[in-house]
């Protein structure tokens, strides 16, 4: 890539608790010049890496006008919506995302204390209007995405912690490749915690879904 190239995935950060960590390191050793967009409080959390935004997203409820001031200072375009609005400021941040046409979407600080927020967070991930992106939530040393019907791949390494969660009623005709505890045309129905804590026996590890949708956790080690 050229060095005056930006890299044609989007960091996005939210404005949940930020934890570092090696998935983390990961994802920003990855990016050498990322589009950074935010959603509100987010843009501190990237200013506090040395990022600078391109774009904020959000009611602004978590910014100082300094703070506001500072970041249009140094180039960020401001995006301001009402206080009473039906989406949260990181799914409008998502939408926009979209808009850019981006094909990968990584947020970061998506995740916190508030359970609700959280479990909100996740739940993005199945909207249908963002169903092109491949988004992924990075935290610490898990990786939180989405598994629809076919054939995916998992890279990371020996004794990193799987697990596959069905969303959306039962996730039918399992078959997994490289993980500890194999499934071969299984069926993990929504309730039972089946699916949690499988272990990577090797760098790469392969999950085939023929019906329903997994959400993936990938937690770098053993969890």
């Amino acid at each position: 890539m050229d060095e005056g190239k930006r890299d044609s995935s989007v960091l996005l950060f939210a404005n949940g608790s930020f934890r570092p960590g090696e998935a983390v390191q990961r994802v920003l050793a990855a990016h050498r010049k990322p589009i950074i967009v935010c959603a509100d409080g987010g843009a501190l959390h990237a200013r506090a890496l040395g990022l600078q935004p391109q774009t904020i997203i959000g009611d602004m409820d978590s910014l100082s006008v300094a703070d506001i001031n500072a970041l249009a200072a140094a180039g960020a375009q401001i995006i301001q919506h009402p206080p009473e609005k039906d989406e949260t400021d990181l799914e409008l941040a998502l939408h926009f995302c979209h808009e850019l046409g981006a094909k990968k979407v990584t947020i970061l600080g998506s995740l916190g204390c508030r359970f609700d927020q959280t479990l909100a967070n996740i739940l993005l991930l199945t909207l249908p209007a963002l169903a092109s992106m491949r988004i992924e939530l990075v935290d610490g040393a898990q990786t939180i995405r989405l598994l629809p019907v076919g054939v995916h791949q998992i890279t990371g390494a020996a004794d990193d912690t799987v697990s596959l969660i069905p969303l959306q009623g039962a996730a039918t005709g399992i078959t997994t490749r490289g993980l500890q505890y194999a499934l071969r045309n299984e069926t993990l129905p929504l309730g039972p915690a089946r699916g949690i804590s499988n272990v990577m026996l090797a760098e790469k590890a392969e999950v085939e879904l023929a019906g329903g949708l997994l959400l993936l956790v990938h937690t770098v080690g053993r969890a």
